[in-house]
């Protein structure tokens, strides 16, 4: 039976000086006029693609039983697949359309994403980094937001490697499977406007780590 995790919380990169909370997060997105928000972040097990949710457990160790002859029931293999990510966004006008104005946001306020950084934490404070929790790590993606509309995007959450590394791998049963670790993963998208105006967006995920397909 799967564990619950940590919600969820979609935050907004907005104007600096605004109050912040699960939902609200406010970042300086500098002069640029577009908004970038991120309307939804879900993960993607790598062991199940289907389950897609806004909370995610990620098996450290998976255990396949194919192909065969290198993989059977009798002669399990083991392997670390990457769990991804799936974010949705949406542009909106820092300045926003009144009555009688002609404000409109056009083609110079889509935003084209870059690059994105992913770093985990713990509620306990225990957060070391390849001690506590996974290594933070950064990657490319390229993604336009439409100025009037939304855009999706699919992207690593969790590295292979990392299930490699402490402390995610500490976690495959052996003799007997050891405590899950539940971690809140914070993910960063940046780009830039029409203009070259840096823009930026940070939304958050639950993430729980164990040995699922072992524990069951």
């Amino acid at each position: 039976m799967r564990l619950q995790s940590f919600g969820s919380c979609v935050v907004v990169a907005a104007l600096a000086g605004a109050g912040a909370s699960c939902g609200q997060y406010v970042q300086d997105q500098g002069r640029s006029p577009s908004q970038l928000v991120i309307n939804s972040l879900v993960g993607i097990p790598g062991d199940s693609p289907s389950a897609k949710s806004s909370t995610m457990i990620s098996d450290v160790d998976t255990v396949v039983t194919e192909p065969e002859p290198q993989c059977s029931t009798d002669h399990p293999c083991h392997t670390w697949l990457n769990d991804t990510g799936e974010a949705t966004f949406s542009v909106f006008l820092k300045d926003p359309l009144t009555a009688g104005t002609t404000n409109e946001p056009s083609v110079i306020n889509n935003v084209t994403l870059t690059q994105y950084h992913v770093e985990f934490k713990r509620s306990d404070g225990r957060n070391a980094q390849g001690v506590d929790v996974p290594y933070a790590f950064d990657s490319a993606v390229t993604l336009t937001v439409p100025a009037t509309g939304t855009a999706t995007v699919a992207f690593d959450l969790v590295r292979h490697d990392a299930k490699k590394e402490s402390p995610l791998i500490s976690l495959a049963c052996t003799t007997s499977c050891p405590p899950m670790i539940s971690t809140v993963a914070e993910v960063t998208f940046y780009g830039r406007d029409q203009a070259g105006n840096n823009v930026s967006a940070k939304g958050t995920i639950g993430v729980t780590f164990g040995d699922i397909s072992r524990s069951k």
